[in-house]
């Protein structure tokens, strides 16, 4: 996927709907899922201009276009959570309703991103933030299906999926890279 391509991705999806939003801080035993703040920005353009962040999504943005078009307080939008590891932010949730895809069996269902920086890949904390942010959206929208799509040859993101209770799908070919779409049932557990 080129950086435009993910750019239209996250264009494409709109608000959750009928959601108190922000909602109160989301924690965890480690950390906070909360809303973005100003303090935020300089990671915010971290994630976005980091290679090993963007491997599999285009490749990184420069870090001088980041500077010059990052919004003083970046990503407060419906569905995106900051995570929060003991006041630092170290990456990024989001939950998106899918309004066109090039995979039409995910236009509809709610999408689960996100994106956390090389220091705290590892450590298990990109699992235990997209868990808690599926649990409050179980609250928040009860029944309400999600899905995942990665592509095939992130390893990682793959594990993350069947860790988090997603099965495949479909599989399907977009932005010259073979994709995999994993579905997650209202009330899955994690595994």
């Amino acid at each position: 996927m080129i950086a435009t391509e993910a750019a239209d991705w996250l264009a494409a999806m709109n608000d959750l709907g009928p959601v108190a939003w922000p909602p109160a801080p989301i924690r965890t035993d480690r950390l906070v899922l909360r809303e973005p703040e100003a303090g935020d920005r300089a990671a915010f353009i971290e994630l976005h201009a980091s290679p090993e962040v963007n491997t599999y999504l285009g490749g990184p943005r420069p870090r001088d276009e980041l500077e010059g078009e990052m919004p003083e307080v970046p990503g407060r939008r419906t569905g995106s959570f900051v995570v929060d590891l003991d006041g630092t932010m170290i990456g990024q949730i989001l939950l998106r309703r899918v309004t066109e895809h090039v995979c039409p069996s995910a236009v509809g269902k709610i999408d689960l991103g996100y994106l956390f920086l090389p220091r705290a890949w590892g450590f298990g904390y990109a699992a235990e933030a997209c868990a808690a942010a599926l649990d409050w959206l179980e609250g928040a929208l009860p029944g309400e299906p999600v899905v995942l799509a990665t592509q095939t040859v992130n390893a990682r993101s793959m594990r993350l999926a069947a860790k988090l209770g997603f099965t495949e799908a479909e599989r399907f070919r977009a932005w010259d890279a073979d994709q995999w779409l994993g579905l997650r049932a209202p009330g899955t557990p994690p595994r």
